[in-house]
């Protein structure tokens, strides 16, 4: 009974770093638009939506209950099982992190508990059914929907704005901005910290702590509320600049259209108890805001990396849940194994981390570090034949800048020469 004890503290634990790096992983969903436009400065715009997203955390449990009731069966689940979907959660999130790109944490997650329930109790122990209504098809449509309504938003937002007064509208757009910012850290609070709150209630169901059918206890709520607000505050800063400035670039007219689009969809899923990835809407919302602009681009380049990963995300997470839940079978010199492997891994992605630094002071910078671009490519997608001329023209017309002006002088004075005596001749 006391190693059961401890494996369940683990998976608590565990779960709770999971929320964590959810945090800092979805922070530019609700904020890199109000950061990217200049609405908010950087700390302050990661403080209002850590305070919101723990006021989130309190206002429903329907997607928790989405979660630890209906995904997959509760009587096959061991602890072990949600600690082995929860490390291949954890690792997804922070490779996806490393290289700046937008994925869902939600569908890592999902995928993780897929995976470990497949290779603990086969695949009867997923219920399809509500994987395709809950899940996939959510997945899907709230982009759409979200981009379709941010571009109509947006073009709705400048034929009304035109007749104003410039710098008032300006204002007004930008006041309305940062409380659409804190309507979708709100909305993130009441979908993605209830999915933690679903998986450490699944794990004590699963330990005979609670009864099954059992809501989240008041306990779990409130950490998983904080676990997740500390992870915005932290502010994952990559993630920020890819969604801010390497999508499309973003006015306050576009801003303020793209959130309250990505708020309004995401509040109303979570009232449906639809586990919906936040990441998705806000990224489909943020292109249709892009497109609503006359004259406004999207950096199809960097969305076609985006949605590679959006993809890839729920089979990745699986095939490593599945993995470590195979280890954590042998014992528990095997739960201990994939604990230390958890530990190493995080550890070597953070240092791996330090050698391009960003954080708050140069979020905005709109040309991507060196090496993230590549290492993204190279790790999700063959790069669109469009995308160098795209995020590296910048650079690469600083490097020509700076490389041949210096020889060019040297080619002058020796053709100079060279000319008056073919004229004599």
């Amino acid at each position: 009974m006391e190693s059961f004890s401890l494996i369940l503290a683990i998976v608590v634990v565990t779960a709770l770093a999971f929320d964590f790096t959810n945090g800092f992983h979805d922070t530019a969903n609700a904020m890199a638009t109000t950061i990217s436009t200049g609405a908010l400065k950087p700390k302050v715009a990661v403080a209002m939506s850590a305070v919101l997203n723990l006021v989130g955390a309190f206002l429903s449990v329907e997607v928790a209950n989405t979660i630890s009731k209906g995904l997959v069966d509760e009587k096959g689940i061991r602890p072990e099982v949600i600690f082995a979907a929860l490390v291949g959660a954890i690792l997804w999130n922070l490779l996806t992190w490393l290289v700046g790109l937008p994925s869902s944490s939600s569908h890592a997650l999902m995928g993780g508990l897929i995976g470990a329930a497949i290779a603990s109790a086969g695949f009867g122990a997923v219920h399809g059914d509500v994987l395709v209504t809950k899940v996939l098809l959510p997945a899907v449509a709230a982009p759409v929907v979200a981009g379709v309504a941010a571009m109509i938003a947006t073009r709705l937002s400048y034929t009304i704005g035109g007749q104003s007064d410039g710098k008032a509208a300006q204002k007004g757009h930008r006041a309305g901005q940062i409380a659409s910012a804190g309507l979708v850290s709100l909305a993130h609070g009441t979908n993605d910290a209830q999915k933690t709150m679903g998986v450490i209630t699944l794990a004590l169901i699963a330990g005979g702590a609670i009864a099954p059918g059992s809501n989240p206890p008041t306990w779990v709520i409130l950490s998983a509320g904080l676990a997740i607000a500390l992870g915005t505050y932290i502010g994952g800063w990559r993630i920020i600049r890819t969604m801010g400035k390497g999508l499309t670039d973003l006015q306050p007219q576009q801003g303020f259209a793209a959130q309250t689009s990505a708020a309004t969809a995401i509040l109303a899923s979570s009232h449906l108890g639809f586990s919906l990835s936040t990441t998705h809407v806000v990224s489909g919302s943020v292109m249709g805001a892009g497109l609503g602009r006359k004259g406004g681009v999207v950096r199809w380049s960097t969305a076609t990396r985006m949605t590679v990963a959006w993809v890839l995300t729920l089979p990745a997470a699986a095939l490593v849940g599945a993995g470590a839940e195979t280890v954590t079978g042998l014992g528990d010199w095997g739960t201990a194994l994939v604990a230390v492997f958890l530990v190493a891994a995080s550890a070597a992605i953070w240092k791996l981390s330090r050698r391009q630094v960003v954080d708050h002071t140069n979020v905005n910078e709109p040309a991507e570090p060196a090496g993230v671009v590549t290492q993204a490519i190279a790790a999700v997608a063959p790069p669109p034949a469009a995308q160098p001329a795209e995020a590296p023209a910048t650079p690469a017309a600083e490097d020509l800048a700076a490389t041949i002006p210096a020889p060019a002088p040297e080619p002058a004075p020796s053709t100079a020469p060279a000319v008056p005596p073919a004229a004599t001749v």
